[in-house]
Formats: structure tokens, C-alpha cells, sequence
């Protein structure tokens, strides 16, 4: 797994950010699909024999969803989505409540029958988490694994069990970093297991409540496994050790060595005696660990070995990995077989009856015939082969181009996922964003909007990215990724509100043609539009006349922040959601984001009740929505200088330095040369103040005491508006272009703009 940095604002990252982010994931399909790898399977049997089957799927588009099963199909019933970040493994304990474990570095615990509510967050993991296990007769007990060496022992029942109200505990009071719906975890329901044979409890009082505190592994965990009763637990990951556990105490019993690389997958018998591991050195081990040794070493793979499923007694194992392949093995005889070749990585198995569920780094889970409850009829097939004891035995055969023929070529039915996208492109005119999915599909992106507005299919990403790319220049106010299978656009403040154009220039109706628009912010209010509605009418009229958000002792503490923050004066408190910023509620995005309490969350924009203040949301953006307070912006005006062409005789009333927004447009400048042009200039008529005055469209700023006297003796000429040219580096400028444009590819200096004017002749 890399280490790729979270699609929310993780605490532990270790990038510097001053101020919290607000990321929105844009999806153009329905929500019953995935739309990146699946990492994780769990079955959730009825126990009645006319009820539904159900498949959970965590995938690393940061959800799980929930698969109603029947013979031949599967049917979404329901998404849960809370994680900011891939989601690495789920397990089902006590019958009805799922645990998933993420990047985000939390466990989030699940009624597995819900609509999708999460009931309980739990942060202790210092770094992604990558791996979970449960005691199948011992319902309360999971374990959980990361890449920060820790391993942890949770009670859930414990952790997911709110406080009575008379104990006050609050996720402000104590520090001891888990989080969830106003509760915290007792001394008793968590324990971490130290690699160095010690267990230190560190019970420092907190309301009486604080986990048990020790450190971990030396290194990555990637696999966990436990017994039936939960009094063993196994680990393993970079150290290339097996290690075992008493997961009562937390105190480390044996260590088992034998793998030459990183520990990937675990299984245990039912009675905790035997164990199956799976390693990136492309073997599978059996450990016996009554006598603390490898029993047998199977090379059947001939790359990592990333899945292992298996009966209950371990007679009989599944196993997948970065060949692509799933192999069915007997430990007795050594017999292996290729059941099936896929066409992806296989990062997760999960037998069900007689089938076995197959997940991929694609976004489609396979449902493959595996005669799971009597493996050994498969084998009546023929074309096995002996699985060697040496890893360099099974590469040997499959460079000699004998590889065995797989037993199934179709699966038995798909549940399909959408392609995930792996390259993108933001284009110039920073509204637009081109990409490319694993089908090979182009799609161009409008972000303001959240929708595709073109899909050309399979085309050349580079030649299409060339035909759209604009001679333009508009500062960058977002970021993007596709870490998530789809694009995630980041807001940070202050960059996000670099970026303004003139209402006409967005084809905006009702609204003066040259009011500046500011991107972000009119972004904000289309994806804020339904909380906005919400909170409007939660709070009543009274309330959405004054704005009041924050409470009065909020609003005396950020008074001095409020000193640095400029209010917007093209504004005017306006609610009203423009077409260019209109999200989509029928595919809507969701919000990844946080506040002052409670860490990140992710929500769908239409599943935002009103309720949500500055402890979710952070507080430049309830500034920007309720009091139309943005920060100080840097950049937004570009000064230059405007001469005559040499030898040109005709003159402006202009001297020194002017100053204009940098979206000033160059038609607006040749209404300023026409509108001060004279034939005899007066000498006791400029004001040099060197700015653009008011008088053309509200761009302009400087204005003269000889207006009036120059233009009412206008010459026959200047009556007929002469036709101007605006040059820079002796380029003809196009009217359309604007300041910044023509300093970015026209000028290319660091020192102020020079533009050069001339009357063409003729016209």
C-alpha cells in the first residue's frame, strides 16, 4: 500500500495546513456502483432460511455498500459513507454490526441492516489502518492493524456503548482520541500490543475513561487473523514475521520466521493450532504453532500472494494475488489447481457455500464456482500439478510456458462497478478538467457544476487535451486528485478565491455584465444550496435575516480574525444559486470536510440537514456562505504601463503606472485610449493617481477634471470613434484577451506590463 496522502484533512499528515479544507467528490453515475478497487469482503448469512444473503464491498472510493443476494444477481441496498479515505477492511461481529477500517487512520463501526448510518468513530491508529479481525463465537472482540506498527484489541460492545449523561463526558474533556456520537471508550474495551513482550496501561484519569496505551509492531501491519474464542490473535506485515498473540493481555507469546518478504494474508484454524500465511515472496506457509515451526512452504504463485480463504478446518485453501490468478490447494496432497485467471490483481476472497467472492483492484466483483463445502470434487476435474516447497520452482515452470490451463473461464455472475479514473488534467480556463478512466474513456469536466459536459469516448487524452487548451490565464483557485477512483476537488483557503471573471463572461443572466464573479464562492453556494435551504428553514425567518450561525461567545472570540477578512462587495447576501454553479441532485457530490470537533467526515450534499455548524464545516466557509466575508486576496490587480507606438502622434491624458484587475479585459482598455485621447493635450488636466476610473464599466477608476471640456469640442474624427490597437511586444492584442493573459504568454517578464497603442488607418 503507499502512502498517498488522505482525501480529507488527517491530522497525522504531514503536510502543513493552516486552515481546514473542503474537498467535494464528484460522481456522474448512480451510487450503486464502486468506482475503484474493491479491498475488502464480508458475507452476512440469513439465519433464517428464506432470507436474504447479504455482500458487504469496501472499496477505495473511500464507501462500503451493501449487496442484497439471490441466486444470479446482486441488488445495492444500501451505501455507507463516512471514511474520507480507501476503506482496507471489514469484518461482521455479534450478527448486526459491521467494523470497517480505513486510510483515514479510524474504525467506524455499522448496523449492518441500517440505511447507511454510522454509529460510532474510533480514532487511535496513528496511520492508515489496514486490516481487521474477529472472533467468530466471542462477538465483542476485533482486532485492528496499520502502517503505524500498532496493533489494537477492541471491545466493541464497549466502544460503541454511549455514556449516561450524568458521567458529562464530551470529546473536548478528554483528549484520548476517539471519537464518535458523544461517547468514550472504558479502560477495559481496548488494549495495544507491544512487539517487546511488555504492556504498559496508562490509566490516567479522564472522567474515569481512558484507553490502554502501548506501542506496537516495529513496523507495518498488513494482516491479522484470530481464533474462534478470540485468545489468539496473529499478525504480520513488513517484518517478514509471524507473530502471535494472547489478545486477553496483549502480551506477545512466539515469533515465527520463514517469509523473505513483506507478510500480506493470515488465516487461523478454528482452534487457534493451525496457521496459513501469505507473503509477497510469492509463497504460502503453514505454520503449526503448538510446535512453533513451518509445517510445509507451498510455491503455487508465482508473484505476492495478497488472498487467502479457506475451510474451516484449513484442509483445503483459495488463494489470490498479484498474478491475477486464483489457485485452489490441498495441504495434505500438495495438489493445486488454477481455478480461474483474472485480469486484474486479486486483493480479497470470502467464500460463500459453494461459490467464493473474488475483489480486485478493479471496481467489479466476480462470484466464481468453488464447490467451497467439498473442495475436493473440483479436483476430479483434473489438471492439477504439485505445488513445490521453493519459490524459484514455481517461476521456473511458468517461464517454460507450462502454465496450468484455469478449471472455470466465466464467473458465475458480476456485480460490475464503473470504471475508475486514472488521469486527469485541469485546463487553462481553470473551470474544466479532462480525464481518462480505466476503459480508456476522455470526459471533460465542468468543476463549477459537478457534471460531464462531454464525453468523447476512446480517444487520444493528449491530442484532446491539446485542442482544448486556451490561451488563458486564470490563477489556480482548486486542486485535484483521482485517488479516490473519481475526482475530489480541494478548496484551501486563501488560493480558492484567486479566481474571479466578469458575469458575461459565464453567460450570467440578470446580472450586470461587469460584475466580477468570484469562482469559489459562487461554487460554494451551488454545492451548499440544499444546506443552506435546510438551515433556513430550521432556524426561521428571523434567523435567515441576520445570519446568525455561531453562538455570541464564537462570534467575540473570532472578532480580531474577522479584522483581516474583506466583505464582498459585489455580493449583496445573495442566495441565489446561478446556472454555472448548479449541482447536480441527481448524481450529487459529497462533501469531504471538518470542523472544530469530531475529524473529518464525508456526506452526499443532499443528505445535509441545516444542522451542521462551525464544529463540521470550517469556518472560512461559513464566513464566505452567511456573511459573504472572504479573505484578503493577493494578485487581483496587475499594473502596467500604456504608451503610443513609436512614432505614433496620438497622445492620452495618462502618465506613470495604471492599475486594473488582472481579468480587465483588452477591449476595456481600448475604450480608456479612445475615451482619453486628444489632438492638443492640456497640460493642468490629469490626475495622476494612475488608476482606471469608474466611468467604463465599472473597471475604470481615473477620471479627469477635463472630461467634460475635452469632449464637448470633440473633432469629426473622435466623433466616429476611431479603431485602436493595443500591442505588447509588438504583438497585436485580441480584444477578448485579458491582463493576465497577455502577461502570462504575450509579456513573459517579471517587471510591470508595457502595452503600446496606435490608431489603424483606414477603417
Amino acid at each position: 500500500m503507499h502512502r498517498v496522502g488522505s482525501a480529507g484533512n488527517n491530522a497525522n499528515s504531514n503536510r502543513p495546513r493552516k486552515e481546514k479544507r473542503l474537498t467535494y467528490v464528484l460522481n456522474d453515475t448512480d451510487d450503486t456502483k464502486h468506482c475503484a478497487g474493491i479491498n475488502c469482503l464480508a458475507v452476512l448469512k440469513s439465519p433464517v432460511s428464506n432470507g436474504y444473503n447479504y455482500l458487504f464491498t469496501g472499496s477505495r472510493d473511500g464507501t462500503i455498500k451493501r449487496w442484497a443476494l439471490s441466486e444470479d444477481a446482486a441488488t445495492c441496498s444500501a451505501t455507507y459513507e463516512s471514511h474520507v479515505d480507501w476503506v482496507n477492511d471489514t469484518v461482521i461481529v455479534g450478527g448486526n454490526t459491521l467494523v470497517s477500517c480505513s486510510s483515514d487512520t479510524t474504525l467506524k463501526t455499522w448496523n449492518c441492516l441500517s440505511d447507511g448510518t454510522c454509529t460510532r468513530t474510533l480514532r487511535q491508529h496513528s496511520d492508515y489502518v489496514t486490516c481487521l479481525a474477529a472472533a467468530e463465537k466471542n462477538t465483542n472482540v476485533v482486532a485492528s492493524g496499520g502502517l503505524g506498527g500498532e496493533v489494537f484489541v477492541w471491545d466493541i460492545e464497549a466502544a460503541v456503548t454511549p455514556l449516561s449523561k450524568a458521567s458529562n463526558v464530551t470529546e473536548d474533556d478528554c483528549s484520548n482520541g476517539i471519537n464518535g456520537s458523544a461517547s468514550s471508550l472504558p479502560i477495559s474495551s481496548l488494549r495495544t500490543i507491544s512487539s517487546s513482550n511488555s504492556f504498559n496501561a496508562q490509566t490516567t484519569q479522564c472522567h474515569g475513561y481512558v484507553p490502554i496505551s502501548a506501542k506496537g509492531h516495529k513496523e507495518s501491519v498488513y494482516a491479522l487473523a484470530m481464533n474462534d474464542s478470540g485468545t489468539l490473535l496473529v499478525s504480520g506485515g513488513t517484518e517478514k514475521v509471524v507473530r502471535v498473540w494472547d489478545p486477553r493481555t496483549g502480551s506477545k507469546t512466539m515469533k515465527l520466521k520463514g517469509h523473505t518478504d513483506n507478510i500480506r494474508a493470515l488465516l487461523l484454524d478454528s482452534s487457534g493450532r493451525f496457521c496459513l500465511s501469505g507473503s509477497s515472496d510469492s509463497m504460502i506457509r503453514l505454520w503449526d504453532l503448538g510446535q512453533q515451526r513451518c509445517l510445509h512452504s507451498y510455491a503455487v504463485h508465482t508473484d505476492s500472494v495478497w488472498a487467502l480463504a479457506s475451510t474451516p478446518t484449513l484442509s483445503h485453501v483459495y488463494s489470490g494475488g498479484r498474478d491475477l490468478s486464483l489457485y485452489l490447494t490441498d495441504l495434505t496432497t500438495r495438489e493445486s489447481l488454477l481455478l480461474c485467471a483474472k485480469e486484474h490483481p486479486i486483493l480479497r476472497l470470502a467464500l460463500h457455500d459453494d461459490s467464493i467472492w473474488v475483489a480486485t483492484t478493479d471496481s467489479s466483483v466476480h462470484r466464481w464456482p468453488a464447490e467451497g463445502q467439498n473442495p475436493q470434487k473440483v479436483f476430479q476435474r483434473g489438471g492439477s500439478f504439485l505445488a513445490g516447497n521453493l519459490s524459484f520452482s514455481r517461476a521456473r515452470v511458468s517461464l517454460e510456458g507450462s502454465t496450468p490451463a484455469p478449471v472455470y473461464k466465466e464467473p458465475i455472475f458480476t456485480i460490475p462497478g464503473t470504471p475508475a479514473i486514472v488521469q486527469h488534467e485541469i485546463l487553462n480556463n481553470r473551470r474544466h478538467v479532462l480525464t481518462k478512466d480505466t476503459a480508456g474513456s476522455v470526459k471533460l469536466w465542468e468543476i463549477t457544476r459537478g457534471v460531464v459536459i462531454e464525453d468523447y469516448g476512446q480517444v487520444s487524452f493528449d491530442e484532446k487535451k491539446e485542442q482544448l487548451t486556451e490561451m488563458v490565464s486564470i490563477p489556480a483557485w482548486f486542486t485535484v486528485d483521482t485517488r479516490l477512483g473519481s475526482l475530489s476537488v480541494h478548496l484551501d483557503t486563501p488560493q480558492c478565491f484567486s479566481a474571479e471573471m466578469y458575469s458575461a463572461d459565464l453567460n450570467i443572466t440578470g446580472k450586470p455584465e461587469d460584475d466580477k464573479v468570484n469562482l469559489a464562492r459562487e461554487t460554494l453556494k451551488g454545492l451548499l444550496a440544499h444546506w443552506m435551504t435546510k438551515r433556513r428553514q430550521r432556524l426561521g425567518s428571523q434567523a435567515s435575516v441576520n445570519g446568525d450561525v455561531l453562538s455570541g461567545k464564537d462570534i467575540t472570540a473570532r472578532s480580531l480574525a474577522h479584522s483581516r477578512i474583506e466583505v464582498d462587495g459585489n455580493a449583496e447576501n445573495d442566495s441565489m444559486v446561478y446556472i454555472p454553479f448548479e449541482f447536480s441532485t441527481v448524481s450529487p457530490p459529497s462533501i469531504i470536510t471538518e470542523g472544530s470537533q469530531g475529524g473529518p467526515w464525508r456526506k452526499k450534499i443532499t443528505e445535509l440537514d441545516g444542522t451542521e455548524d462551525e464544529k463540521d464545516f470550517p469556518c472560512w466557509v461559513l464566513d464566505c456562505l452567511l456573511y459573504n466575508r472572504l479573505p484578503p486576496r493577493e494578485n487581483t490587480k496587475c499594473s502596467f504601463y500604456l504608451h503610443p507606438c513609436e512614432g505614433s502622434a496620438v497622445q492620452i491624458l495618462t502618465q506613470g503606472k495604471l492599475s486594473a484587475p488582472r481579468i480587465l479585459r483588452m477591449h476595456k482598455v481600448v475604450n480608456y485610449v479612445i475615451e482619453k485621447m486628444v489632438l492638443d493635450k492640456p497640460t493642468d488636466s490629469v490626475n495622476t493617481d494612475g488608476t482606471f476610473a469608474s466611468g467604463l464599466g465599472g473597471q475604470l477608476q481615473h477620471s479627469t477634471a477635463a472630461d467634460g471640456s475635452f469632449r464637448s469640442g470633440l473633432k469629426p474624427w473622435q466623433k466616429l470613434r476611431p479603431s485602436i490597437e493595443v500591442l505588447c511586444n509588438n504583438q497585436v492584442l485580441s480584444p477578448d484577451m485579458s491582463l493576465a493573459t497577455v502577461r502570462a504568454y504575450i509579456w513573459k517578464k517579471p517587471e510591470d506590463l508595457v502595452l503600446n497603442y496606435r490608431v489603424v488607418q483606414g477603417r
